[in-house]
């Protein structure tokens, strides 16, 4: 699970309700002092949230970009539905196209996290146009690990049974003493708001997706793979190779693991505005 540094976003972030052809989407909005040199949608990974990248929008506001982080469909702030075909990752895919249409800047800069990496390249799968680049997130080409796969398998059936409560106290008991101690409310407040089916859906989605890496090459938009210096999730050189087929930009985020947005803000600000300069 992702530890934002905080829940407040920054004075160039205003919390707001994002309207779509698709519904409405929780979304931190952050816009640079003048008229942006872009527009970027941040997308979310598994069990995360907008806050996510809340570290991430005062840097990207500074350089001249407009950052626009969301909560998916079920995610935290975002209403969602017992139905799970909604969490579908073509629907979810679709909820992006609407959010990117919905910004009204143009084509915009996608960057997704873990989960959000690969529904946002099945996004751009279904409709590049939108789109100015995309940035792979610590999101790998396929299904995560095998371990990862039986933590989600255990934590979908756990939800299916459990309330959200009862899942998050058990969940921390196995946590270290130190970020028991030290992670707040805030926490334990997005979890109890994600909506169960969400998790149920994209948990085995993550650990069922198929390589599609072909087929973001023969989409044709400019690609950029970050990551941490290492990942339980993909490793590291799974990733470098992902980059390799891709033909994409490879950044390495020095002292950061699976969530450099969060580990290593600055630095990772930095290497998305590089990116982006350098189209």
């Amino acid at each position: 699970m992702s530890r934002p540094p905080t829940f407040i976003p920054p004075s160039c972030a205003r919390a707001r309700a994002l309207p779509t052809a698709r519904g409405e989407f929780a979304v931190l909005d952050a816009a640079p002092s003048g008229a942006p040199r872009g527009t970027a949608l941040l997308v979310p990974g598994y069990t995360g949230s907008k806050e996510d990248f809340i570290a991430l929008l005062q840097p990207l506001a500074d350089a001249g970009y407009r950052a626009v982080a969301v909560d998916g469909r079920g995610q935290f702030e975002s209403s969602g539905s017992d139905d799970p075909g909604v969490y579908a990752q073509d629907q979810l895919a679709r909820d992006v196209l609407s959010q990117a249409a919905a910004l009204g800047e143009g084509a915009v800069h996608l960057v997704g996290h873990s989960l959000g990496g690969q529904i946002g390249r099945a996004a751009v799968l279904l409709d590049a146009a939108p789109f100015r680049s995309l940035t792979l997130m610590s999101s790998g080409p396929a299904e995560v690990v095998e371990e990862q796969q039986v933590k989600l398998k255990i934590l979908g059936d756990a939800l299916a049974t459990m309330t959200m409560a009862d899942v998050w106290a058990a969940m921390r008991a196995f946590d270290p003493p130190a970020e028991a101690d030290t992670d707040g409310e805030d926490l334990r407040r997005r979890w109890l708001l994600h909506h169960p089916a969400q998790l149920i859906a994209t948990g085995r989605q993550l650990a069922t997706e198929p390589d599609r890496v072909a087929e973001v090459v023969a989409a044709g938009l400019p690609v950029h793979v970050i990551s941490g210096e290492a990942d339980d999730v993909w490793p590291v050189p799974v990733l470098d190779e992902m980059a390799v087929r891709l033909g994409a930009l490879r950044t390495r985020i020095e002292g950061a693991e699976h969530s450099p947005n969060t580990d290593r803000p600055q630095e990772t600000a930095e290497a998305l505005v590089a990116f982006w300069e350098g189209l």
